[in-house]
Order: C-alpha cells, then sequence, then structure tokens
C-alpha cells in the first residue's frame, strides 16, 4: 500500500508539521488543566462548578471555532496553488465571522445561571457556574481570534510560533490565577472568579502576541489592511465550511458535556472524579488532535497539487502513527490511575479516598475508547482537509446522539452502572463515528478525488 521510503517521508513531514501542533494543543489544554487543579486545591464545590461552566464554554467556544478551522484546508489549498492573496480573503472573513458570532452567544453565556438550575444542577454549583461564565464570557472573542489566527499560521506549516505562544499562555494563566484564586501578593481571594478573570487575561495576551507575530513576520499578507471591507464571496466560502466543522464538533463536543450534566445528577463527588479522569484523558486527545490537524494541512496541500497518491499515503501514515500512540495511553491508564488523579487533590482534603476510587474507574473505561477516539478525530482531519464537511456533520450527530447518548443515559440510570455506564456510552457513540468516517473516506470521498483527477 505504502513503500517504506513513502512512510519515512511522509512521517517527517507529519511529525515536522504535528508535532508542534501536538505541543501547542497540551498547551492550550493545560491553561484548562491549570484551572482545575488549582480549583481542586481550593475547594472541590469550586471545582465541581467549572467543570460544568468550563463545559459550557466549551461547547460555545468550540462551535465558533468551525469558522477558525475552515481557514487551515482553505488557505492550505490556496498557498498549495501558490495564491496568497485567496490565503488572506479566507482569513479576514473568518475574523468578521467570529465576531458576529461572538455578538451573538456572548448573551447565552452572561445569563447562564437559570440554565444550569434547569438541567437540574445543585443550587451552590449553578451559582458558582454562572459567577464564571458572566466573567470568562468577556475572553470569547480574543479565544476565537487566537483560533484563526493559528488556522492562518498553520496552514502556512508555522507551527512553532503556535506553540511558543501558547506555552507563554500557559505561564500567564498560571501566575495570574496564583495570584486571583487564592489571593496571594494582596491580591483578593477570588476562588473561581479568579480563575474566570485568568482565562480572560490569558486569551487576550494571546491574541496581542499572534497579531505582532503576523504583522511583523508576515507583512506580505497584509492581513489587517482593509479589514473593514467585506469580501463576500470569501465569506460564503468560510461560512460554507465553518459552519458544519462547527456543528460537527459540537455533536461530539455536546456528547461530553451532557455527560457532565448527568454525572452533575449523581452528585458532587461524582462529577468531580469525571471532572479529572475526563482532563486526563482529553491531554491524550490532544496528541490525536495534532495529528489531525497536520494530517488537514497535508490533505489541503495535496488537494491544491491535485497529488492523490501523497493525500492516500499521508492518511495512511497518520493513521498508524495515532494507533501507536493509543497503545502507550492504554498502558499510561491502566497501570498508574491512581497517581494521576490525584495530582488533581489536596492531600488533606476529607473527599480525596472517594473521588480517586471512583475516578480510577473511569480511567479504565476511557482506556477502552482510546482507539475509536483516535480514528474518528482523525478521520474528521483528513475529510476537513479535501473541504468534505457536510456528511462528517451527520454522521457525528447520528453517532453521539442517537447512539451515545441513549446509550449513555440507558447504562447510567436504567441499568444502574452509574458513571461507567455513562462512560461506556461514550465509548459506543465514539466507535460508530469512528467506522464509519472511515468508510466514508476510504470507500466514497478518496475515488471520488481520483476519478474527477
Amino acid at each position: 500500500m505504502i513503500t517504506a521510503a513513502a512512510f519515512r517521508t511522509h512521517v517527517r513531514a507529519l511529525l515536522t508539521l504535528g508535532l508542534p501542533l501536538v505541543g501547542s494543543h497540551v498547551a492550550q489544554f493545560a491553561i484548562t488543566l491549570t484551572d482545575a487543579v488549582m480549583l481542586g486545591w481550593y475547594d472541590v464545590t469550586a471545582l465541581a462548578a467549572q467543570v460544568l461552566a468550563g463545559g459550557f464554554f466549551f461547547i460555545i467556544f468550540i462551535t465558533g471555532s468551525g469558522f477558525a478551522w475552515a481557514v487551515t484546508p482553505l488557505v492550505a489549498e490556496a498557498e498549495g496553488r501558490g495564491d496568497t492573496t485567496q490565503a488572506r480573503r479566507a482569513t479576514r472573513m473568518a475574523l468578521w465571522l467570529v465576531t458576529l458570532y461572538t455578538a451573538l452567544t456572548f448573551p447565552v453565556m452572561f445569563f447562564s445561571e437559570p440554565i444550569f438550575r434547569a438541567i437540574g444542577q445543585e443550587e451552590e454549583i449553578a451559582i458558582s457556574a454562572g459567577l464564571y461564565l458572566r466573567i470568562a464570557g468577556f475572553g470569547l472573542l480574543p479565544a476565537v481570534v487566537v483560533m484563526v489566527f493559528k488556522s492562518f499560521l498553520s496552514a502556512l506549516e508555522m507551527t512553532r510560533v503556535i506553540l511558543w505562544v501558547t506555552i507563554a499562555a500557559v505561564f500567564v494563566n498560571a501566575g495570574v490565577n496564583w495570584l486571583l484564586i487564592f489571593g496571594n501578593l494582596g491580591f483578593p481571594e477570588l476562588g473561581i472568579r479568579g480563575a474566570a478573570w485568568a482565562s480572560v487575561v490569558t486569551q487576550l495576551a494571546s491574541m496581542l502576541l499572534l497579531v505582532v507575530y503576523i504583522v511583523r513576520r508576515l507583512p506580505e499578507h497584509t492581513m489587517f489592511q482593509r479589514m473593514w471591507r467585506p469580501d463576500w464571496e470569501a465569506f460564503g466560502r468560510v461560512f460554507a465550511l465553518g459552519v458544519p466543522i462547527g456543528m460537527t464538533t459540537l455533536a461530539e463536543v455536546g456528547l461530553f458535556s451532557a455527560s457532565s450534566v448527568m454525572m452533575g445528577w449523581l452528585g458532587e463527588v461524582p462529577l468531580a472524579a469525571h471532572g479529572i479522569a475526563l482532563q486526563i484523558a482529553s491531554v491524550t486527545f490532544m496528541v490525536h488532535l495534532g495529528l489531525s490537524n497536520a494530517a488537514t494541512i497535508r490533505a489541503g496541500r495535496a488537494m491544491g497539487q491535485a497529488d492523490w497518491t501523497g493525500l492516500r499515503e499521508g492518511a495512511i501514515t497518520a493513521t498508524a502513527l495515532s494507533l501507536a500512540a493509543v497503545g502507550v495511553t492504554v498502558v499510561i491508564f491502566l497501570t498508574l490511575p491512581e497517581a494521576l488523579i490525584g495530582l488533581f487533590l489536596d492531600p488533606a482534603d476529607p473527599q480525596r479516598g472517594a473521588v480517586i476510587a471512583i475516578g480510577t474507574v473511569l480511567l479504565a473505561a476511557a482506556a477502552l475508547f482510546q482507539l475509536v477516539d483516535a480514528l474518528q478525530v482523525l478521520a474528521i482531519g483528513i475529510l476537513r482537509g479535501v473541504q468534505e464537511t457536510r456528511v462528517p456533520m451527520v454522521i457525528a450527530s447520528i453517532s453521539y446522539w442517537i447512539v451515545g447518548l441513549p446509550i449513555a443515559y440507558g447504562l447510567g440510570f436504567p441499568a444502574g452502572l452509574e458513571g461507567v455506564g455513562v462512560w461506556l456510552g461514550l465509548a459506543a457513540g465514539l466507535a460508530v463515528a469512528a467506522v464509519l468516517l472511515m468508510l466514508w473516506f476510504w470507500r466514497r470521498v478518496y475515488p471520488g478525488l481520483v476519478a474527477r483527477g
């Protein structure tokens, strides 16, 4: 299927692109992870509230990021043809779209407290989660703008700067958290509100760093000149590609957020354990997401050059790399669960033992779905690279909401498996998505591209 020489070539190309992206995703996630660790040491109730509020923010953020992610395949294809003008047009209109999206969704975060009450969360958690989002919502616009810039730079294969800016953001976030959550160095002790303000500051700092870099290092793209002028053709292309991407991601993220809601029905301790286990599983997911992003870029370049052999070989190589990472992850989850979960909890916390006991079982369940989670995100990345987004949206919606969610609820509550049942439902939805998405690319999309020439 692929020669050893070709495999090595694609491995080098994918890792050159993918490793900085993996690092940047891990660093980006470390911002959320830092919030969870510091709030877990501050107060378990604050941690539980942040799990809910953070999931709510992430749903809104990741849906709007569909417009940002549309930039990667469009710019990669344009650069493959040597068309710098089209690359700039797509990026500018993505900035327009994420700004409009923020204006529409900010009120939902500002008035989120009644939503948490309506979905059955405990009163104290609902109040704290709503308070967090009233502050964190101000960081939505810089957060999605950062995603646009990262997608633009990724498509240009300038991934190292993304890594360094994200690492800088981790330190900014941790520092402001330390000052504002705990009230160090004379700053007020704000608890969960301090974590929210730290997120806003971090997102603004990241945006400014990327703006400065693009202005200084890429003057030929004239990115910020005449930003007020509409470009309706490019606007339409980004919108048409971005909406299905956002909806696909929403379907998956919504499933995991719904699982957090269901865990909240089981109580504060199961919800905290779920949040910790999900944070750990998400760190390993960043590896597969980085490889998926690299596959998107490589597929977009191949499409721009009509290099269908390169597309096939690159897809096979990316799959092999992702599967190798899965093997390492499963071993870690099954052998070191208590050590991993304990990092998030104060040794003196009276609920520490109960949280670790539940979290250990959940991590074992997470080990089961590592394979299918890796395959589904990789398939989405490859399909996105060839600008195939509508069918993946349908597949994701069916897999996660018609298959995964009912199984999670059925096993978790009527069947009495509680948290383990909820996580097995997640695995079922991911498995269906992985199989259908891979079949769609290899059986329909790739043959169609080759036939089209």
